[in-house]
C-alpha cells in the first residue's frame, strides 16, 4: 500500500470521527490529510510518467 493511501484513508477516518462528534477541528484536520494524500498521489503518479518517459528514451538510445 502507497503512503498517499495511508495518508487519504486517515483523512477520510478523521473527517468522519470529527462530523460524529461535532468536532470542527478534527474534521478539519482530517480533510487536510486527505486532501494532502491526493496531491502525494499524485505527485507519485508524475514520478512513475517520468520514469517510464526516462527508460524509454534509454531504450531508444541504446
Amino acid at each position: 500500500m502507497r503512503k498517499s493511501d495511508m495518508q487519504k484513508g486517515k483523512g477520510k477516518i478523521e473527517e468522519t470521527v470529527g462530523k460524529a462528534t461535532g468536532d470542527r477541528r478534527r474534521e478539519a484536520k482530517g480533510k487536510a490529510d486527505h486532501a494532502e494524500g491526493t496531491a502525494r498521489e499524485a505527485a507519485e503518479n508524475v514520478q512513475k510518467v517520468a520514469e517510464k518517459a526516462r527508460e524509454a528514451m534509454r531504450r531508444r538510445t541504446a
